[in-house]
């Protein structure tokens, strides 16, 4: 593996343009204080650790230890930082490049527990859906909700249909979703499969013999009559940074909520999966390479050098399709795009 490009993976991940989208936040008890976990790259610390050594050695600079603390407000005294801590690291200042990470440094860390340590925290992660080819089977529908509201949100109760064979008790949470046919890939002509479109999750609180009354929990979009239910499995946030797959070369399919154009900060889906070695916490790179003629009396054309121009970062992975937050674009991403692993 190279290790320097690795590094430079890492930072394109803490990129804070556009990253956080409506976020949601998890706050922790932490040295006597509340503290609101944002989206981004963070370093959880060690016994022995200090701020000093921690900027030395992702950084490159021991002085640049003032600007750690500035991004970590939670930490009220710079001298006094304790194991088990989540700091988060930063990338640049201004328009200027901080430090690229030494890669001496990250090498013997592969050696050592610093290498669970790095990750990426993404708040939204239980809001993030799928494209799979395999149908899932619902296990139920809203078909009505109380008051014949118009607009279904947190804390509306919600009449569900049951399937057979389904367990729906009281206290049970269920992902509320619904399919949608993805936008076409520019060059995919093969069916990749539909859309799971998650919109909020619902709390069963009664059942009935022939239907079961729920309650909206968390609304992530608007809720609809006929929107689908599935078992809700709790994701965590935080995304454990992964080496990636040497060799992938695949496309952009869509993104999650359709547009033509979309960027930072936004999820899409990529035609690679699991059966192709895609792992959750693996960057991928975004590249443009486009053809041109040598001269305008041959009709020959040649591939141009490669243009890098994004980054992606697993967030879920199908067989087939995994599920990217887009982390760096450069420039407007399109369905068809092309990632691979980093050239």
């Amino acid at each position: 593996m190279n290790s320097k490009k690795f590094f430079r993976f890492l930072f394109c991940l803490s990129i804070l343009n556009g990253i956080i989208v409506s976020p949601l936040f998890l706050f922790a008890e932490e040295a006597g204080k509340i503290i609101e976990y944002k989206s981004g790259s963070y370093y959880t610390i060690q016994k022995g650790d200090t701020l000093w050594d921690i900027s030395g050695r992702f950084f490159d600079s021991p002085e640049l230890w003032p600007y750690l603390w500035r991004e970590n407000s939670q930490i009220s005294n710079p001298h006094l930082i304790y194991p088990d801590e989540r700091i988060r690291l930063f990338q640049y200042m201004g328009n200027k490049n901080i430090a690229d990470i030494n890669k001496d440094t990250y090498n013997n860390s592969l050696q050592g527990k610093e290498e669970n340590n790095l990750h990426y925290y993404y708040s939204p992660i239980n809001s993030v859906g799928f494209i799979r080819k395999e149908p899932v089977i619902p296990a139920g529908a809203i078909f009505g909700v109380k008051d014949d509201k118009r607009i279904i949100s947190t804390g509306d109760l919600v009449y569900i249909k049951k399937t057979v064979n389904t367990s729906i008790i009281p206290g049970r949470l269920f992902t509320v979703y619904r399919t949608l046919k993805p936008g076409s890939c520019k060059t995919k002509k093969v069916d990749i499969g539909m859309q799971y479109y998650f919109v909020g999750v619902v709390e069963i609180t009664k059942e009935e013999p022939d239907f079961a009354l729920g309650r909206i929990v968390k609304s992530f979009r608007s809720i609809r009559v006929d929107d689908l239910l599935m078992p809700y499995k709790q994701r965590s946030p935080k995304i454990m940074l992964a080496e990636r797959k040497k060799g992938i070369q695949g496309e952009i399919i869509a993104s999650e909520e359709n547009r033509n154009i979309f960027g930072d900060g936004n999820i899409a889906f990529i035609d690679k999966g699991a059966d192709d070695g895609i792992n959750i916490g693996q960057s991928y790179t975004v590249y443009d390479q486009k053809k041109k003629r040598i001269c305008s009396e041959s009709g020959k054309e040649i591939a141009l050098t490669p243009v890098n121009f994004g980054k992606v970062l697993v967030l879920h992975t199908e067989k087939n399709t995994a599920t990217v937050l887009i982390t760096n674009s450069a420039k407007d991403i399109q369905p068809g795009d092309k990632i691979c692993s980093p050239l």
